[in-house]
């Protein structure tokens, strides 16, 4: 038996702040059928996704799908979610926690209220795996009121008393990987120089010489190019003499 999602309070870094308001990055495409406005959400849907998209991260099946009307916009941002450059570039680089913060950020628009929250989602992701807890987020009531099926997700920036903007995109405030593995990456590279030296040098190579074959081989490269330009010069120079 599952467990149910936990029960977290929703609280916030500032308990005078009680709305949510779109981050400015101009009005959200209205779904229709041409295809301006369809490409005009695919667009919008990678940056929310990925910030940005590269030629290969894109997929024109499923851009296809979404022009024709076989998949809505919410169907587009699962599969992106699901994709092969999300699983490479955040979910396998990511504590469970940390992909709570990543992705309700970029589905729901906003940051975690609390750790209770991040607790909650992590669990689920722990028992039921990533997939399930990205089919829970997008279904959520809250996901389906500000969003549905044809809006593509935005940050909503609480605006602050006192403030002029509100708060800074989720994608700076999350990069793609944390400090924990990025201390990773670190222990598992060489640590001094004798390390380095040794990952230079080829196995093959006995105190700095190369191996007694690749030695002849390099050897007689040497001496039929040598023999090859001399035959070359001496050419040109016969050719002269008799000019």
């Amino acid at each position: 038996m599952s467990l149910p999602l936990l029960d977290y309070p929703l609280s916030t870094q500032n308990n005078r702040v009680t709305t949510f308001t779109p981050l400015s990055e101009g009005p959200n495409p209205v779904l229709s059928q041409s295809t301006s406005s369809r490409d005009l959400l695919i667009e919008k849907a990678y940056r929310q996704v990925y910030f940005h998209a590269m030629k290969s991260d894109r997929d024109p099946c499923l851009e296809s799908q979404f022009r024709a009307g076989g998949i809505t916009m919410r169907d587009f941002v699962r599969q992106l979610l699901l994709s092969e450059r999300f699983q490479q570039s955040y979910y396998q680089c990511s504590s469970n926690y940390r992909m709570v913060d990543q992705v309700i950020g970029r589905v729901l628009g906003r940051s975690v209220h609390n750790d209770g929250e991040r607790r909650a989602w992590s669990i689920v992701i722990g028992e039921k795996g990533f997939t399930a807890f990205v089919d829970a987020v997008l279904e959520s009531e809250e996901y389906m009121n500000n969003f549905g099926y044809d809006l593509v997700p935005e940050q909503r920036s609480r605006i602050l008393p006192g403030r002029a903007t509100g708060e800074i995109p989720i994608y700076q405030q999350f990069p793609r990987y944390g400090a924990d593995w990025r201390d990773a990456l670190r222990d598992r590279a060489p640590s001094n120089q004798a390390q380095w030296q040794q990952l230079e040098a080829s196995s093959t190579w006995v105190n700095g010489q190369p191996p007694a074959l690749a030695l002849k081989i390099w050897l007689g490269i040497a001496l039929v190019g040598g023999f090859e330009l001399g035959r070359v010069i001496l050419t040109i120079a016969f050719s002269m003499i008799r000019s």
